[in-house]
């Protein structure tokens, strides 16, 4: 017994082909149509059994809205998303939205039909593999790195980002001094400041966690050429206020 159904598709001449390639199996097709903006009033006063809902982009905000709105208001019609393959999140997505099934659009002719069968008869409608890649993706998330190079150098100014370069690079106080145009005393300071940020006891250890989170790398392009972020002229503020390494 053929389904009576509607397609509704962003791109119309998608909807179009599959409401014919469907027609040609014995299916009722109420509409094809296009865009799927408008599917939630078209559903709802077609009330077909199912309505096959393609989108292009599952993950998009809002997408699944007109699901919601045809599952409150025509409770026994079936939809089955036809989509990209998601993430395992977009997939549940359209089931926390109401869908009865979920079908890939590149599935062939005879998926969708298994699949709008499936939803008609209250079943989920979700190919096997499509489910397995799902499970398998929940079940061994690729881990996301913990970006704690950016995160560290958001606590640093830029006089601090240019002296863990230069303490990084193996300078000392003098050194840091010279090249900064500041005073040896005002080196310490930012140099200590470094250190207590990073929460490190030695500029050993600070190099060591620059290098190993990736702090060092982006230290080194936030200070740019000649090391020197936020510097103008030969220096300003309190880092000239002890004179230009006079006492050291």
């Amino acid at each position: 017994m053929g389904v009576r159904l509607m397609v509704v598709d962003d791109h119309r001449l998608l909807a179009e082909a599959l409401a014919s390639a469907l027609k040609l199996r014995g299916h009722r097709v109420l509409a094809a149509a296009a865009p799927t903006a408008g599917v939630a009033d078209l559903v709802v006063s077609r009330a077909p059994e199912v309505c096959l809902m393609g989108t292009a982009n599952p993950a998009g905000p809002g997408v699944f809205d007109p699901i919601v709105r045809i599952k409150r208001e025509r409770p026994q019609v079936a939809v089955v998303v036809l989509g990209p393959v998601p993430s395992p999140r977009g997939i549940a997505a359209a089931f926390a939205a109401g869908a009865s099934g979920y079908v890939r659009h590149d599935e062939r002719i005879e998926g969708v039909e298994r699949a709008m069968v499936k939803a008609r008869a209250g079943e989920a409608a979700v190919a096997p593999l499509l489910l397995q890649g799902a499970f398998a993706e929940l079940l061994n998330p690729v881990a996301q790195p913990d970006d704690e190079g950016q995160r560290l150098l958001r606590m640093l100014t830029p006089r601090e980002i240019e002296v863990l370069v230069r303490v990084a690079e193996g300078e000392d106080t003098r050194l840091i001094a010279a090249g900064m145009n500041i005073a040896p005393s005002t080196a310490r300071t930012h140099v200590q400041r470094v250190l207590m940020k990073l929460g490190v006891g030695s500029r050993l250890e600070a190099a060591a966690l620059a290098a190993r989170t990736g702090l060092l790398d982006r230290a080194v392009l936030s200070a740019g050429p000649g090391r020197a972020p936020g510097r103008t002229g030969s220096g300003n503020g309190n880092d000239n206020g002890s004179g230009s390494g006079n006492d050291g």
